[in-house]
């Protein structure tokens, strides 16, 4: 009996990578039909690509780490790529109104928080389960960006909002470092502050961190505010890759969103959701979509793939908690 444990751990610590390997497979097939997928100037394109689907990964993986990462009853926000449409469409629209940068930000800013808030509220305080919630919140701001935006893409050709896409600083796009920067603070916050272990600790086991003293429905809140400042970040990228306010983007966003920030958890030893591994998935997530195009996959198809990646990612890793 003892002889068989080892191998039904080593079992099950298979079954965790079985999503990398399958995005791995993707991959090598992708690449040996379009010569040019592996080149630089196509990853840096990749890279380019997948900046707001990072910021907005980024910030669901704050909200795992402080809800847990149970899909329905953890930590889970549906409504952080709404929310980086509504600060893209507010930024916009101002903008085209001839109001400088700066307010823009501003009134974006504090629409986004609300929505971080209106999140916290009605999940910490009143008791609604975080996935429909944040799902009843994500059509909502949907519905007020469309009315904000009267449903139409509006262009921005503003330099801040070009120089994310255009500026280059040593040679490194600027969107880029400035991305990096900021996942990178994220990460100092959520794994060398008190607030950050602290987080993690709710996430981990909510009743030893509260009989420890950790008030975890406040740190649960608060992820939900950092969340939606990941979108409203996120928003400006929007802006930068699609040179302007596009509706519909959200909905390709929030697929992606779910599918690389689970998928990361594959690059952690206790396949849990993290930052780093969240941002990894992006990666991924970004050059399976790109691959795709470059091959000449139908859009439809590519849909309905992500959407089959995510049922396997979220099931395997299903399957890996049950082995933890």
């Amino acid at each position: 009996m003892r002889g068989e444990v080892p191998s039904v751990l080593k079992i099950t610590d298979l079954v965790g990578y079985l999503p990398l390997v399958i995005f791995g497979l993707v991959l090598t097939y992708i690449s040996l039909h379009a010569p040019n997928f592996l080149t630089l100037q196509s990853l840096e394109l990749i890279v380019m690509q997948s900046l707001p689907v990072v910021l907005v990964c980024a910030g669901l993986a704050v909200v795992v780490m402080a809800g847990g990462d149970d899909v329905v009853s953890g930590g889970i926000d549906l409504s952080i790529p709404a929310t980086a449409v509504l600060s893209a469409g507010i930024t916009a629209q101002m903008l085209t109104s001839g109001m400088p940068l700066a307010l823009c930000a501003v009134v974006a800013l504090a629409a986004c928080i609300v929505v971080g808030l209106s999140n916290a509220v009605l999940i910490t305080k009143i008791g609604m389960t975080p996935l429909l919630t944040t799902l009843a919140m994500f059509v909502a701001v949907v519905g007020v960006n469309n009315v904000i935006t009267v449903s139409r893409r509006i262009n921005v050709d503003h330099s801040w909002i070009v120089a994310l896409r255009a500026q280059e600083i040593a040679g490194i796009p600027a969107g880029i470092l400035l991305v990096a920067l900021i996942v990178a603070i994220l990460f100092f916050a959520a794994h060398r502050t008190g607030w950050g272990l602290n987080l993690q600790a709710a996430g981990g086991s909510r009743d030893a961190a509260e009989i420890s003293g950790i008030d975890a429905n406040r740190l649960v809140a608060q992820s939900f505010v950092v969340a939606a400042f990941t979108g409203f970040l996120c928003g400006f990228f929007l802006l930068a890759r699609g040179s302007g306010s596009s509706p519909g983007v959200q909905d390709n966003l929030m697929l992606e969103m779910v599918l690389a920030t689970f998928l990361g958890a594959a690059f952690s030893p206790r396949r849990v959701v993290t930052l780093w591994g969240a941002v990894l998935g992006a990666l991924l997530v970004a050059a399976i979509s790109i691959g795709f195009k470059s091959i000449g996959v139908n859009v439809f198809w590519t849909g309905l793939i992500k959407g089959s990646l995510i049922v396997v990612v979220v099931a395997f890793s299903a399957l890996a908690q049950r082995g933890r």
